[in-house]
């Protein structure tokens, strides 16, 4: 059964307040993964970068991670300049394109990331513990279907 605006009487305020709380969970979200990594020293874009670099299956190049992190090339490059200085990451050149340069994790760039997966788990764990499993499973579907979908439109 396809759902429409036809069928749900509420559904355009359905729509807005869906988006709306989207986005708001997803901030909240980060801001209080951000406060519990204050005291690792990093700001919300550094952890995630190095989130993202760490769970990546091979090295991403900057621009890869900049579009993940979905921050213009500039400020990557700021962002990465940062964590070479900290000893966090190194830049590898790309066998194939020695212009393209791959981010990778140091040993104390992994570190680091065990550190924060450790605080976000505890984090999502706690957050997580009074929610109906099976309300879980059916919102994470949704909310993965509505990524593939986005990510196929654009």
């Amino acid at each position: 059964m396809t759902v429409s605006y036809q069928t749900f009487p509420n559904w355009t305020k359905l729509n807005e307040r869906f988006s709306s709380a989207l986005h708001s969970t997803a901030r909240a979200w980060r801001l209080a993964v951000d406060r519990r990594l204050k005291h690792l020293g990093l700001s919300q874009t550094t952890w995630l970068a190095i989130t993202i670099a760490a769970k990546a299956t091979e090295p991403l190049s900057q621009t890869e991670l900049a579009h993940r992190l979905g921050i213009e090339g500039a400020t990557m490059v700021a962002t990465i300049d940062r964590l070479v200085k900290a000893g966090l990451v190194v830049r590898e050149p790309l066998e194939t394109d020695r212009r393209v340069k791959r981010v990778v994790l140091t040993g104390a760039g992994n570190s680091l990331y065990d550190a924060v997966k450790a605080e976000a788990d505890i984090f999502r764990n706690t957050l997580l513990a009074n929610v109906d499993k099976e309300k879980l499973q059916i919102v994470t579907e949704v909310l993965e279907q509505l990524q593939a979908i986005a990510e196929s439109s654009s």
